[in-house]
């Protein structure tokens, strides 16, 4: 697919959503499939550097346009017309959009371009586990910080010199509170603020909340033909410098004999060296997925039993995969696999994702956590 280009710009549309990445388009695809009829959307799309995301949010991208959306294409790292080329396009239609669907308020770009426009209702959907997070430190009044920090600088706050990116990281985070917590702050008081989530989210007072089930998933795909074999799911989670890398190959290897896995759905940020290492150790078939693993998992084949460490996988499976008998296994992280890089709260947050997954009851068989004993 070549995906729309930003040269085009973009018009003006009641809803304007914002996406990142293939699982933010793919749960703005959920979102507006859930009232059971498409809602008309905008999606515009700013896509990371590297190629696997790139990649999967081409193919994204033509989904969503065959569901009838508009979808944009803005190269805001890089790309001849520049960032600077890209605010001017989005800031009247921004202005302009009742509607503004947000994938990852951990962005900076994404807080830029909150801060740009006056919509009266706000909708942050799914980008992963890290929804959990913006929720709970939105509840506790925090500034926006993603749980394994990775201190990287670029994007966004390149445009802006001497630290001054603070005043605008503050009005986003103003955009995504709802009038309940800001009376008398002004005219713009009256936003109404939507979570819609797979994830267990216990939003503030006066933030909404919708379930997301994959129903758009399930109605386009599947149901799947299951295999004999254990499936593992991989994580980016030594690329973000937070579990030790010969600690990670020892693990998978270890579930790989345990469970009699055959395969490795890697992640999207995994590196290319890293899997040339698993396949060498434990022999595992190496699967780089052309689209988001619910999409591919209902598309099938797939693995009767699919293990996976603490991620968003173990939420959205079990409900992508409703009905079909697949069983969802968790392993929970050892502190001893922990980088001594690692934030102090990865831990925490990590443990909090695997228990929530556990004790959730529901759509797509049972869910157990391995102790990392196990392991």
């Amino acid at each position: 697919m070549t995906a729309p280009q930003g040269a085009a710009g973009v018009t003006a549309a009641e809803t304007i959503a914002l996406v990142e990445s293939p699982v933010q388009l793919l749960n703005v695809l959920e979102w507006t499939y859930s009232g059971g009829t498409v809602t008309p959307c905008t999606v515009v799309v700013l896509p990371p550097r590297d190629p696997m995301s790139r990649g999967q949010l081409r193919r994204m991208a033509q989904l969503a346009a065959d569901e009838g959306l508009t979808v944009r294409w803005e190269e805001v790292r890089g790309g001849r017309s520049g960032p600077a080329a890209t605010l001017r396009r989005l800031r009247g239609p921004l202005r302009a959009a009742r509607r503004v669907i947000v994938g990852d308020p951990f962005s900076r770009w994404m807080q830029l371009l909150l801060a740009l426009t006056p919509a009266p209702e706000i909708v942050v959907v799914d980008d992963g586990t890290a929804t959990m997070e913006f929720v709970g430190q939105l509840a506790r009044g925090e500034r926006f910080v993603r749980w394994h920090r990775t201190g990287r600088r670029g994007g966004a706050r390149a445009l802006l010199t001497g630290g001054a990116f603070a005043p605008v990281s503050a009005v986003a985070r103003r955009r995504l509170t709802p009038r309940a917590d800001r009376a008398g702050r002004g005219a713009q008081d009256g936003r109404r603020v939507e979570v819609f989530s797979s994830m267990p989210v216990e939003p503030p007072a006066g933030v909404h909340t919708s379930r997301c089930e994959f129903a758009w998933t399930r109605a386009r795909f599947g149901p799947p033909r299951l295999t004999r074999s254990t499936d593992l799911v991989g994580t980016s989670l030594v690329e973000t410098g937070v579990v030790d890398y010969e600690r990670y190959l020892q693990a998978v290897g270890a579930l790989a004999r345990t469970h009699g896995a055959t395969r490795y759905f890697a992640h999207r940020r995994e590196s290319v060296e890293k899997l040339q290492a698993l396949t060498r150790a434990t022999g595992l078939e190496i699967v780089r997925p052309d689209l988001p693993l619910e999409l591919v998992a209902r598309r099938g084949p797939i693995g009767h039993t699919i293990v996976s460490f603490p991620s968003t996988v173990v939420h959205t499976l079990p409900l992508a995969l409703a009905g079909t008998g697949v069983q969802v296994a968790v392993v929970g992280i050892d502190p001893a696999w922990l980088t001594a890089h690692a934030s102090p709260r990865a831990q925490g947050f990590l443990a909090s994702v695997a228990g929530a997954a556990q004790r959730e009851k529901g759509a797509g068989g049972v869910r157990l956590v391995i102790p990392p004993a196990a392991v």
